[in-house]
C-alpha cells in the first residue's frame, strides 16, 4: 500500500452535519477499497486566496491514508462524484 494525502475544500455554507457526513463518506470509501486511515484533520473554515464558486471562505479538510495503488483511481472518481467538494488534491506522501 502507498501513503497518500487528500486535501479537500467544502463551501462555507455547509453545516457541521454535512461536513462530518462528507468526511465519513471519504473514510468509508478508503476502507471499502482496502485502505487504512492514518490521520484525519477535520475541516476548518479559512479564507480563500481567490474567489471560488462565488465564495471567499471555505472549509479545508485533510486526510492521510494508505491505499493500494490500483484503487487510487477509483477513490479519485468517488471524490469527483461528491457534489459538496469544490476542489481537491490527492498527493502521494514520501514513505
Amino acid at each position: 500500500m502507498r501513503p497518500y494525502e487528500l486535501m479537500y475544500l467544502l463551501p462555507p455554507t455547509a453545516d457541521e452535519e454535512r461536513l462530518s457526513a462528507v468526511g465519513e463518506r471519504l473514510q468509508h470509501t478508503i476502507t471499502t477499497l482496502g485502505g487504512k486511515i492514518d490521520k484525519v484533520t477535520p475541516p476548518t473554515r479559512r479564507r480563500l486566496a481567490y474567489e471560488l464558486a462565488h465564495h471567499r471562505d471555505g472549509h479545508y479538510g485533510v486526510l492521510e491514508f494508505s491505499l493500494p495503488p490500483e484503487q487510487a483511481r477509483e477513490f479519485e472518481r468517488t471524490i469527483r462524484l461528491t457534489e459538496d467538494i469544490l476542489r481537491h488534491i490527492v498527493v502521494r506522501r514520501d514513505e
